[in-house]
């Protein structure tokens, strides 16, 4: 902790004038009586008021130095902080194309997959996650990062219409997806880099194909874990209609053949999820990766601390006066 105004601690030295004038003159000031011949108090016992009258003035005291503080502004300390921790280095690559509404998993495929994903990075603290997102087209959408924080909103913020905006081309770009990611990933000096894609379809958009990107990823030294996520056959799909929305059975067209390429030739895994259940559980294996050693800096803010110390001297100062009027009360 520390004082931004520490110019204010210059008026504790107010408290040595006050205890002078206490000690000096206020004593001289109280109203005296004279008597002829004091033996017979000489022995008489002191009153525990007259005991614990000094601690009037100690409350004031008290008081007085927690104002001060206040006034001074203790803050906790701004600092950045190092720490090394076992992790690794993923990059999730989420397919957002118009298909992943289709509600075999519920609410749908695109909420179910970032719900999982969410549990997933919440799970692993120490990583450096990053996040792709592809459809017609790639980008990504967070840089590997430690702030699982700013990481999970944006994960949040994930939709499937960016097609339909015309942000990027719909369809599915499985190969520019994992090229993206794998770009990510090539400078990074992990002991293990990791590569999730999570899509429904079938690459059928892009400059670089599914099996050239696992190529790039295999001589890199990065795995790929492929998931195919949708029911078998067919699945629900919502269509915004006049008046509402109606549902109609779509094809559930997952080429599996070229996932599992892609997990075999990185040294991968492929699986496939037809329910929620299913995709927690493919996640939870993914979960047990082996770890290797990061660097992580970590960034504290800066916060007023001075509430404690007021509170503190409001009930002083209110303990005070309720002395002076009741206990300590003194008769003209």
């Amino acid at each position: 902790m520390e004082l931004a105004n520490k110019e204010y601690l210059l008026l504790l030295l107010l408290i040595i004038p006050y205890v002078a004038w206490l000690l000096l003159y206020r004593r001289r000031s109280e109203p005296t009586m004279r008597l002829s011949d004091t033996m017979a108090y000489r022995f008489a016992p002191r009153s525990w008021r007259v005991t614990f009258m000094p601690l009037q003035q100690l409350l004031r005291i008290a008081t007085f130095v927690l104002v001060v503080i206040v006034l001074a502004r203790p803050q906790t300390r701004n600092s950045w902080k190092e720490k090394t921790v076992e992790g690794i280095d993923i990059m999730l690559a989420m397919d957002v194309s118009g298909s992943m509404l289709a509600e075999d998993l519920k609410p749908n495929r695109i909420e179910a997959a970032k719900q999982v994903a969410a549990e997933f990075i919440i799970g692993r603290p120490n990583d450096n996650i990053g996040l792709t997102i592809f459809a017609g087209e790639a980008f990504t959408q967070c840089p590997m990062t430690t702030d699982h924080a700013s990481l999970l909103n944006l994960l949040q913020n994930v939709r499937t219409d960016i097609a339909t905006r015309g942000l990027i081309a719909d369809g599915t770009a499985i190969g520019m997806g994992l090229a993206n990611a794998v770009g990510r990933l090539k400078d990074s000096k992990a002991k293990s880099r990791v590569v999730i894609l999570l899509t429904d379809g079938s690459n059928n958009r892009g400059d670089l194909s599914p099996m050239t990107s696992a190529e790039i990823a295999k001589s890199l030294g990065i795995r790929v874990y492929t998931i195919g996520v949708g029911t078998n056959k067919t699945a629900p799909y919502p269509m915004v209609v006049a008046g509402g929305v109606h549902y109609v059975n779509i094809p559930v067209e997952i080429d599996e053949k070229t996932l599992r390429d892609i997990a075999a030739a990185t040294d991968g895994d492929f699986y496939r999820a037809t329910s929620n259940r299913e995709l927690k559980k493919i996640y939870k294996e993914i979960d047990k990766l082996e770890k290797s050693k990061l660097n992580v800096k970590k960034y504290s803010k800066r916060y007023e601390a001075y509430q404690p110390f007021a509170l503190a001297a409001v009930l002083l100062l209110l303990l005070e006066m309720l002395l002076r009027i009741t206990v300590f009360r003194k008769l003209p």
